[in-house]
């Protein structure tokens, strides 16, 4: 089975290596990524792996800021996705944690039933303490999130999707396909991450922003999605500057960080990976020249960490952040609300 993931990047030079061999043990046989304006090295190691065979790296052909659905509409050209059985797209701090089976993207799709697109429900992975960056598996570091069924007050939580090549693609989301419509046409089959048929509006975006999230209560029998969207607050820090390169006298607001830092649930389901991604790792690196550039790119990762910490706002960031209570804002809101201490 050929299955092609699609990513965008910028600057996540120290976290492919794992992302690609851990989706090598899923069952990805291909990869295409998009890179635009990095300093850290990640184009260089794209490149020496896109020359190994190991991917294919393209420029983001984005003319304005529209980086990824730009990326996506060049993606469904690419004969690397058209000639592919199933798409994954997703970004590289997401990983597929699939409980069915061998725990491969066939087992799920098997599991599912084969449909033409599975949806897979995010669980948002809390920073729980760890300030230093560690070059080890970002899977293995962070093991505690929010209740599963409940993100921020919301029972409806987000997906990413898995594509079969004869769905009636209009057009790639970041989250999920849009297919052709009209009377003659049948509404492709497609289920969450425990084989149930999605919900109507869902299919069929039946809401202006184009819906992209459905209940997430007994959705993840066969796969979650695990998304380490902090990892360490020094990652953190050097994150939020890839998006925002000019932070001088302006206020931050942490309310991304709260929204994702819930510890309330362990889960460690995703260690069954461990012993199977080292190895892979290890044998990525056993390249001279792959190992040398991924160090690069920690080094880099590290600099541009200490250059911030030597500017006073990325400072007062980093002890708000601290500093934050590990409640999301709506939690906290709530509490305040019915008058209620908020837990120690």
């Amino acid at each position: 089975m050929r299955i092609t993931a699609v990513t965008c990047v910028k600057n996540e030079g120290p976290f492919l290596l794992e992302w690609i061999a851990f989706n090598r043990l899923i069952g990805v046989s291909d990869f295409l990524f998009y890179s635009n304006d990095c300093t850290d090295g990640t184009d260089r190691l794209l490149d020496a792996l896109a020359d190994r065979g190991i991917l294919r790296h393209l420029p983001n052909p984005a003319q304005g800021r529209n980086y990824q659905m730009e990326a996506l509409k060049d993606a469904a050209r690419q004969d690397i996705v058209t000639g592919a059985d199933w798409v994954w797209i997703a970004d590289v701090d997401e990983f597929l944690n699939i409980h069915a089976g061998d725990h491969t993207i066939p087992a799920l799709i098997a599991a599912c039933g084969d449909p033409q697109a599975i949806s897979v429900t995010f669980q948002f992975f809390a920073n729980d303490g760890v300030e230093t960056f560690a070059d080890v598996p970002v899977i293995g570091q962070f093991t505690r999130s929010h209740n599963p069924d409940i993100w921020c007050g919301e029972t409806a939580i987000e997906v990413k999707s898995l594509v079969r090549q004869d769905f009636p693609l209009q057009y790639f989301g970041a989250h999920r396909p849009f297919h052709k419509t009209g009377k003659s046409r049948a509404q492709p089959s497609w289920t969450d991450g425990s084989g149930r048929p999605v919900q109507h509006k869902f299919l069929v975006a039946a809401n202006p922003r184009r819906i992209r999230k459905f209940p997430a209560a007994g959705a993840r029998a066969h796969a979650t999605l695990n998304h380490y969207a902090l990892r360490s607050l020094d990652s953190y820090l050097v994150k939020n500057d890839r998006g925002d390169v000019n932070r001088e006298n302006r206020a931050f607001d942490d309310t991304y960080w709260r929204e994702r830092n819930d510890p309330a649930w362990q889960d460690l389901s995703i260690h069954r990976y461990l012993p199977g991604l080292q190895a892979a790792l290890d044998d990525l690196k056993s390249d001279p020249e792959i190992a040398r550039l991924h160090d690069e790119a920690v080094g880099l990762h590290l600099a541009r960490r200490d250059a911030l910490l030597a500017q006073p706002d990325y400072r007062e960031m980093q002890a708000q952040l601290r500093a934050a209570p590990a409640l999301p804002p709506q939690e906290s809101a709530l509490i305040a609300e019915l008058g209620l201490e908020p837990p120690a």
